[in-house]
Formats: structure tokens, sequence, C-alpha cells
């Protein structure tokens, strides 16, 4: 049988056969958070099967041994949740020897930013049920998910500093008070209302429009609107949100 003798290391201090390499199985985890009028939410499924029946957990499954990561991640959050055509994106790979109960599992997470009221999931396949859970207020989740979902709110935090992930969730016309409240809300930070508006009156990718709110309790504020290009124009020039 064929050895792999792996490289930096004596050749008589030992050797693994070469079919112990393929003894491994791949996973992909959805972290979907959801962000909704000042409130960031992450969308849990509960497990209707063992290992961890009856537990909460990231919607997750095996990757089959015919299709590639990206596709298996947008099946699998079909499969448990019933979305579909969700902008995922890879996170990071996490691979502890032991986090498996039935054997050696990699698993990438992939993480998304949605507005929650536009979508309707359901749970579906071995999945027993769906709800989306407040960040604050997580259950005891299964496997090595508290980890996942802490490494993906963090990637969630500095993506919004240099990519348009926060435009999906805003309304087409929205007040300087909703950006802010979203970015104190994702990023868990407070920020003093008078700098933050210095700072984001400047942003040439905000476009002040010539309305106001309506039915409102109190004053009006006036709405701005995105505009994408410029921001793409801006984002090609190195910018990024410093607050």
């Amino acid at each position: 049988m064929k050895t792999y003798q792996p490289r930096l290391l004596q050749e008589d201090l030992y050797s693994i056969p070469i079919d112990a390499f393929f003894k491994s199985a791949f996973s992909v985890d959805c972290v979907i958070f959801g962000y909704h009028e000042a409130e960031l939410k992450v969308l849990l499924i509960q497990r209707g099967t063992e290992p961890f029946e009856n537990y909460w957990a990231l919607p997750g499954d095996l990757v089959y041994p015919n299709e590639d990561l990206d596709s298996a991640a947008l099946r699998i959050l079909n499969d448990l949740t019933s979305l579909t055509n969700i902008p995922i994106q890879q996170v990071k790979t996490f691979g502890k020897v032991d986090r498996h109960p039935l054997g050696r599992v990699i698993t990438i997470a992939y993480l998304a930013l949605v507005e929650p009221t536009d979508l309707a999931p359901h749970a579906s396949s071995w999945a027993s049920d769906t709800r989306w859970h407040p960040i604050d207020d997580i259950p005891q989740l299964a496997f090595d998910h508290r980890e996942i979902l802490e490494v993906s709110l963090e990637e969630l935090r500095s993506r919004i500093l240099h990519e348009d992930l926060w435009s999906k969730v805003l309304p087409a016309k929205f007040s300087l008070t909703q950006f802010q409240e979203l970015f104190e809300t994702i990023l868990g930070k407070t920020f003093d209302k008078g700098n933050f508006r210095k700072k984001v009156v400047k942003f040439k990718f905000l476009q002040k429009l010539e309305e106001a709110q309506r039915g409102v309790s109190h004053r009006p504020s006036l709405l701005y609107s995105f505009d994408a290009k410029r921001y793409q124009e801006m984002k090609a020039n190195g910018f990024s949100f410093e607050f």
C-alpha cells in the first residue's frame, strides 16, 4: 500500500497510509443574519434527528461527493429552511478533530445578511422547526455551532465596513437615524449622533432626497437613498467606514 511521507518530518518517525486521507467528510453550515428595525437575529433550525436531536443549530449538512461547496450551501439551506436565492459568502473552515461525534467532519461556514420580513422560511427535510432568534438570546446550540456563530458575527462586523451588505437590509428610502441604528446594532456600538452625521453626510453614495418621513410621531427626518455606482467608485479608491 502506498503511503504519504509528510514533508518536514523525518521519514523514520512514522508514515500514514494514503487511504487514511480519504476518510473525512465535509459539511456546510449557513449563518443567515436578519436585520430589521434595529434588531439583529440569526436563523436557526431545530434538529429532528440524532446526533443532538431537538437541539437548535445552524442550517447545515454534509456535502455530497459530486457537488461543489457553493452549490452544497445553497442546496442545504433550501433543504432545511426552504429558502432560495440567498446571497451567501464563505467565512471560515472549522476542522477540529473531535467536533462531530460520528467521525471527522470539516465544516465550511457561509454567512448572509438579509431583511427577514422579505422571507418566509419553514422547516423541511429532517429539520423539525426553523425560527429567527435574537443575536443576544441564543439557546444552547448543537456541535460547535456557537463558535461558528460568533466567528461569523465578527466577520459580518468586519465586512459591513468594507462591503455594501448593509444596503440590502435598508429601505429604498431611509433616514440617517435608520442608517446609524443599523451600524450600531450590527457593530454592537453606540455613536454620538452629531459626529456620526458629520461623517456620513460627506459620503457621495448617500443621496439626499427632496422628501421626508411620513406618518411619524416625531419631527419628520429627511430621507436618503443609496447610489451603488458611486459606492463602487469610492470603494475602488480605497473607501471603508471608519467609525
